[in-house]
């Protein structure tokens, strides 16, 4: 509904519409890496579907708006992104594991960890999306790192860049986890001369030291009160 009253103000204002949609719309995708020509493969009635179909649906929306009333509209899909000032407990992979080792907790893996994500840092997302709007394409476009990691994988470099002794903890898989996700980012380098510039190993250490001076902040106001 939020997508469809900014597309009516956009049309009545004569503004250019920016849709930030998300990867999720390739569901588990049978497709690897994932082109914006692929369609998808989403379960509509699993735990997930919300969320994926909520963003599919906002895609829909947003191209009638464009082919039916002339609206200058432009659409993203972000793969997982991270970086400082993340909400410290927003249930992300890469904020979960970093304030879990922060907080001295085991990091949770769900399934066997073998299942593959791929990380940009949020100023390589910001540059895409400026060069996105600045741009004449309506897209889709992937913005997103095409490097790609298991989540085990991922907790070595948290254990890496914060702490060596750090544990995980297994848990049973979550329905409908993606197995694979990687973008082709081929369309983005083409014709909006963009691709990302930080590596997880250089991003990571940028996103600790924020998660680390205000868990130590917050665990200083609980032993004040």
């Amino acid at each position: 509904m939020g997508t469809l009253n900014m597309l009516g103000l956009a049309k009545r204002i004569g503004a250019r519409f920016l849709l930030t949609s998300t990867s999720e719309v390739y569901g588990d995708p049978l497709e690897h890496p994932q082109k914006e020509t692929y369609w998808g493969h989403v379960n509509p009635i699993g735990v997930r579907s919300c969320y994926d179909e909520g963003k599919r649906t906002a895609e829909t929306l947003t191209m009638d708006y464009h082919r039916g009333a002339g609206v200058e509209v432009r659409i993203a899909r972000i793969f997982n992104t991270y970086g400082p000032r993340m909400c410290l407990d927003d249930g992300r992979v890469v904020s979960n594991f970093v304030s879990q080792v922060i907080r001295k907790q085991p990091m949770t893996v769900y399934g066997d960890g073998k299942q593959t994500r791929s990380f940009q840092y949020v100023s390589d997302l910001v540059d895409g999306l400026v060069a996105l709007m600045e741009n004449e394409h309506v897209g889709p476009f992937n913005l997103g790192n095409p490097g790609e990691f298991t989540m085990l994988e991922l907790a070595e470099v948290v254990k890496e860049t914060i702490d060596p002794s750090a544990t995980i903890d297994f848990k049973s898989n979550t329905a409908d986890d993606p197995h694979k996700r990687k973008p082709d980012i081929s369309k983005a380098k083409e014709l909006l001369n963009w691709e990302p510039k930080i590596s997880l190993h250089e991003g990571l250490p940028l996103m600790v030291t924020d998660f680390q001076n205000r868990i130590l902040n917050e665990d200083e106001g609980k032993g004040n009160k």
